[in-house]
């Protein structure tokens, strides 16, 4: 059978693959916006004719009815990290979190630690050969689409075939469910004087030639639009958003200089506009691979000069990040922060910074602080903590002892914060 037979002999409807569907199932969804709305409303629409189904993802994007604590006992999302759709479920306990670094997910629903009955998924049209790509999130789906029982994509024309490790076989899947909305875009965060701020800083330590990681967020952007007079940067990240294509556009990032990978960008998941998807589309020199290829600390490492900035939420005095709850109240979740702090830390050359604002709510709060509040989150531990930015300046931690990184951070926290922060330093023997 041709694969444009197979192909026909698999389209459903979104409420005939729902069918496919069993009590106690664990639905895989990749990250983002590689969440396929079509099948995950219909799930929505009959959810209260199933018992038990989990459906686990990084990110959900869209609050779909699923997100509702009255039927969790038919349908629950569990988080991997959390987003603004399932933060308050979290917050109020109805959403369950499974921690672990981004890196690692694969490997457990490789060894089953992490179930994997289903994938629900974003998918590019076909090719010719029989080949749809996965390309807003290759993450930790192509481990699960190894595993599944059933596995059922959304295809899209609006979806972009990326090259890489992200490619399933019309031979695989058990349906396909066509769709034509347009992909959700996800919009640059605002940046103000503050985020303009630490940017520079980070910025100013930046060589021609790095190879860069960014995560999401107002200031990794605000770092990426003082990088576009740079030359021959490379890009090595988890996601591909409009600020690294900005600098794309620019001429700043060229990956000639890249000694691993060169000439190649490579990412996991992407998250960003339309604009950004077409520029992904059949594009040679990007590459979307699996999140255990992308986060390894040891492979990311390989590239000399990597930089990885990220931010934070929190940060003690001894360099401890706290990036994804407040206090105990989930926020967001582990990610791939410290899969590329590390691997920043193993890069010959590498540089591993951690941004943050001084303060919080207008000013009356310290992010850096004695010890992180009690039930923090601990996201990246003080023996991997290199640079930590603020608007004040730069704190490098890495060899130092606990009284000099306690020094180093007073020093740029916020002027109206240091002098309690030493007094507490002193109480703690820091100082």
């Amino acid at each position: 059978m041709s694969v444009q037979d197979l192909y026909q002999q698999k389209r459903r409807s979104a409420d005939d693959a729902i069918a496919l569907l069993k009590n106690d199932d664990f639905i895989i969804v990749p990250t983002g916006v590689g969440e396929p709305p079509t099948l995950l409303s219909a799930l929505s629409d009959q959810r209260r004719r199933f018992r038990n189904i989990r459906i686990a993802q990084i990110l959900p994007v869209r609050k779909f009815g699923y997100f509702d604590p009255e039927t969790t006992e038919h349908v629950r999302h569990i988080a991997f990290f959390y987003g603004g759709a399932s933060r308050q479920g979290g917050k109020e306990g109805w959403i369950d979190f499974i921690p672990s670094y981004f890196s690692e997910m694969p490997a457990l629903i490789e060894r089953g630690l992490i179930p994997a009955d289903v994938v629900f998924a974003m998918a590019s049209p076909m090719d010719q050969h029989g080949y749809f790509s996965l390309s807003l999130g290759a993450d930790y789906t192509m481990a699960a689409v190894a595993r599944a029982r059933i596995i059922v994509l959304e295809v899209n024309p609006n979806v972009p075939y990326a090259n890489g490790n992200c490619h399933v076989h019309i031979s695989q899947i058990s349906a396909l469910v066509e769709s034509s909305e347009p992909v959700m875009e996800v919009g640059l965060p605002k940046i103000g004087p503050v985020q303009q701020a630490i940017g520079k800083y980070v910025a100013d330590m930046i060589e021609d030639g790095s190879t860069l990681q960014i995560g999401y967020g107002g200031i990794p952007d605000a770092v990426v639009m003082q990088l576009t007079s740079k030359r021959d940067l490379g890009i090595h990240t988890e996601m591909i958003g409009d600020g690294i294509l900005t600098l794309i556009e620019s001429g700043a990032v060229t990956n000639r200089r890249k000694n691993y990978l060169p000439g190649k960008m490579v990412a996991t998941f992407a998250l960003g506009s339309n604009k950004l998807y077409r520029f992904m589309d059949r594009n040679p020199g990007l590459e979307m691979h699996p999140v255990d290829f992308t986060n390894d600390p040891y492979l990311a490492g390989k590239n000399d000069n990597l930089v990885a900035i990220n931010a934070t939420l929190q940060i003690d005095l001894l360099g401890q990040c706290g990036s994804e709850s407040l206090g105990p109240t989930p926020y967001s979740g582990t990610g791939g922060q410290s899969d590329f702090v590390r691997a920043a830390n193993r890069s010959k050359g590498g540089k591993a910074f951690i941004v943050v604002p001084s303060t919080a709510k207008d000013d009356s709060i310290s992010r850096i602080v004695p010890t992180l509040t009690p039930g923090t989150h601990m996201s990246t531990s003080k023996n991997d903590i290199n640079y930590v930015v603020t608007e004040f300046g730069v704190a490098q931690l890495r060899g130092k002892s606990a009284k000099q990184r306690a020094q180093e951070l007073i020093a740029i926290a916020h002027p109206s914060f240091r002098a309690e922060l030493t007094a507490e330093a002193k109480k703690l023997n820091l100082l």
